[in-house]
């Protein structure tokens, strides 16, 4: 076992899969000599060479288009989207092509498309957002956003090794904050497996990402006034875990959903339909949603900070929701 931080448990499973897969391959801007833009692909390009951690120029159409024909003729390229906002760049890419391959013509695209998510940073509206609900409604996708650095490993190796395209959301408010002893062999964490973080009686807080953290720190505040969270972490979006959820919210029969993500059309809606429809006799208050407000991200620390979730907000909506 060895300490290490999100970030550079991000950075080993890019390691490890190209020492045991020479189809793996890196593609993306900046990430040769100068490292990435967060580092996460130091000394890659030193180890590898250019043939296999490519910089590209400024186009995320390119980069996932080229990593779409690569995987198509027996590569595994992981692309880097230095900012995970610029995605939608290559929206068509990934939704029109990427995406159906399997369905329409057989052939799987074994990619992962990678970047930082999420605010906290100060990097404002462009370079601050969380994207996982424009692709929610995209078959063939499959979408991961691990909390901790053991799963940010796991979760992956699991990717690069998927006969599909996956997209694997980091947040880089966890980069170099989170730290976790990991194991030196080799591992995976299953896409679509949810993990409960905390066990709890009272309330159920279904979350992913960053938001992870602020759960549990709401959880252990909360319990000093006898109100006990349970807190599932999603770790996969798609496909996600509705056997976990459902049988959380069972136990619990109250649940609030949480995401950093802005509320319409976001990632709660889906999750609190699907409890309404498969669980809504088990339910003892209202499905709650603790989320950003529908406005871009500010770049003013104090309008941030006023527009994340945190866990002062959840704690407000539990306390609410406990005294249903």
């Amino acid at each position: 076992m060895a300490v290490v931080t999100y970030l550079e448990a991000i950075r080993q499973a890019l390691l490890e899969e190209m020492q045991r897969d020479e189809t793996v391959f890196l593609l993306g801007e900046d990430i040769g000599a100068y490292g990435g833009a967060f580092k996460v692909t130091e000394g890659l390009y030193e180890k590898f060479g250019p043939s296999r951690v490519i910089d590209t120029p400024i186009s995320e159409s390119a980069i996932v288009g080229a990593a779409c024909g690569a995987a198509m003729m027996g590569m595994r390229p992981v692309a880097e989207i230095q900012f995970i906002d610029f995605i939608s760049c290559a929206f068509d890419q990934l939704t029109n092509y990427a995406a159906k391959s399997r369905y329409r013509q057989g052939i799987g695209i074994p990619m992962v498309v990678r970047g930082p998510c999420g605010g906290g940073g100060r990097g404002g509206p462009f370079h601050s957002q969380n994207v996982e609900s424009f692709f929610l409604n995209t078959p063939g996708l499959k979408m991961v956003e691990p909390s901790t650095a053991y799963d940010a490993k796991g979760l992956l190796k699991a990717a690069i090794r998927d006969e599909d395209p996956v997209l694997y959301f980091e947040h880089k408010f966890l980069y170099r904050r989170i730290k976790e002893d990991i194991p030196e062999d080799d591992y995976i964490v299953p896409i679509g497996k949810a993990k409960i973080r905390r066990e709890g009686r009272d309330i159920s807080v279904i979350t992913y990402g960053a938001m992870v953290h602020v759960a549990l720190e709401a959880a252990e505040k909360l319990q000093l006034e006898g109100i006990d969270l349970e807190v599932v972490d999603l770790r996969s979006l798609l496909p996600y875990d509705k056997e976990a959820i459902l049988n959380s919210v069972v136990k619990t029969s109250k649940v609030i959903l949480l995401h950093e993500a802005t509320r319409i059309g976001g990632y709660a809606g889906e999750l609190a339909a699907v409890i309404a429809e498969e669980a809504f006799d088990c339910l003892d208050g209202p499905i709650v949603r603790v989320t950003a407000p529908d406005t871009p991200v500010p770049y003013s620390p104090p309008l941030e900070d006023f527009f994340l979730p945190n866990a002062e907000k959840l704690i407000k909506a539990a306390r609410q929701l406990a005294a249903y």
